[in-house]
């Protein structure tokens, strides 16, 4: 065992080994970095088109958001940070209008976007150029091929104390509300989902995970496309509005018809 030992230790502090070792690194390094390289210039219109984008996203963000977020999107007393939202939340805010904001107000509303898909591109691309942040969804995540049943549960859980059973919407506090969904697309969702715009909460892929959120949008498009099977939903408002259609139009009625026939009878 002792002449074992003696051995490896000997090869171990064999002058050759050191060389071998540096060799060794030298070529999985070049290795690494021709491969890089490779993959680099195998693509150079799409970073071409990418930094142009950026440029472009620039020039529209100094003309139209620089006065509120400041130049370097790092925030003013008027408007927040932009640094580290990624591109995601300029697609929902910008895609949806909302963006430039016309006033201040408890909630700022959605409204036709003053701006080309194009160019909302370009400006959700010059934001994720500032600092890592998320991405918006590709087509493959909103599309509604999941599991909507599994959706309904999860919205039901997550999503209706908020905006209805139904995605009809609904009040809140301070003048605030939870809009509509029965138009929005699953890119909307997705987006407002992954960044919690205004009021609503985050759900990053750690509380809800993508087969989640296509869950959901699933459910949601189901229905946006199924009008109620059980007659007039009453915009799908819940018991409430129901209960009171109830009280004012069939009590009522019944109040109606008593009277008649009391009047009748006399």
């Amino acid at each position: 065992m002792a002449f074992m030992k003696r051995n490896l230790n000997g090869s171990r502090r064999h002058p050759m080994a050191a060389i071998l070792v540096i060799a060794a690194g030298l070529a999985v390094s070049g290795g690494g970095y021709a491969a890089a390289t490779a993959a680099v210039e195998s693509k150079p219109a799409s970073a071409a088109l990418s930094q142009a984008q950026v440029d472009e996203g620039h020039k529209l963000f100094l003309s139209n958001c620089a006065s509120c977020h400041g130049k370097n999107a790092e925030g003013t007393t008027n408007a927040p940070s932009l640094i580290g939202v990624g591109s995601a939340a300029v697609e929902f805010q910008v895609g949806t209008g909302r963006m430039p904001a016309q006033a201040s107000g408890p909630q700022i509303m959605a409204k036709p976007s003053q701006f080309t898909q194009e160019q909302t591109d370009a400006l959700a691309a010059y934001v994720a150029s500032l600092a890592p942040g998320p991405s918006a969804p590709t087509a493959d995540q909103v599309a509604p091929n999941g599991n909507a049943q599994r959706g309904g549960e999860l919205f039901r859980i997550n999503c209706a104390m908020c905006h209805n059973a139904v995605g009809a919407g609904g009040a809140l506090t301070q003048g605030k509300f939870a809009p509509n969904l029965t138009n929005s697309s699953g890119s909307v969702i997705y987006e407002a989902m992954l960044t919690g715009p205004q009021n609503m909460p985050v759900f990053n892929d750690a509380n809800l995970t993508p087969t989640d959120k296509k869950d959901i949008i699933t459910y949601l498009t189901y229905v946006q496309t199924h009008p109620s099977a059980g007659g007039y939903e009453l915009g799908n408002l819940g018991p409430v509005v129901e209960g009171l259609f109830v009280w004012i139009f069939a009590l009522g009625f019944i109040i109606a018809i008593t009277i008649w026939l009391g009047a009748k009878s006399n």
